[in-house]
Parts: C-alpha cells; structure tokens; sequence
C-alpha cells in the first residue's frame, strides 16, 4: 500500500509527532506507514484522511501487485 502522508504532512507544516498526538499514536507508526513498514488498520487509516479532510483514496492507495510498488 502507498500513501501519501508526507505530502500532506508537508502541505500542513505538520510534523510526524504532530500529527501523531492528533490521531492518537506515536511518531514511529507515522514513519513506519510512511515508510511503507506498516499497514495501518482501516480505522487508522480514516483517522489519517479525516485530519486532513480527504477521502481515503486520496491518502491511500493500494497497490495488488508487489512489481508496482
């Protein structure tokens, strides 16, 4: 799965640690997905896109073949 956090964190002036204490996890998960090292959960993944007032899709996208990554 692709996302595009850093951009919108970017876009917002917004630091991992931010936006972490605002959808109530810690800066490492943030990295990690950002990174791609972590899948987050469907419920995590909305609090992400609603922060930033987007639709899922916007913020994520999934990629089925591992070739496309």
């Amino acid at each position: 799965m692709k996302n595009r956090i850093k951009v919108f964190r970017a876009m917002n002036d917004l630091t991992q640690e931010n936006l972490g204490r605002a959808i109530g996890v810690n800066r490492q998960t943030i990295l990690a997905i950002e990174k791609g090292q972590y899948v987050p959960s469907l419920d995590l993944a909305f609090r992400i896109a609603r922060y930033f007032s987007v639709n899922i899709e916007e913020m994520f996208l999934y990629v089925d073949d591992p070739l496309d990554q």
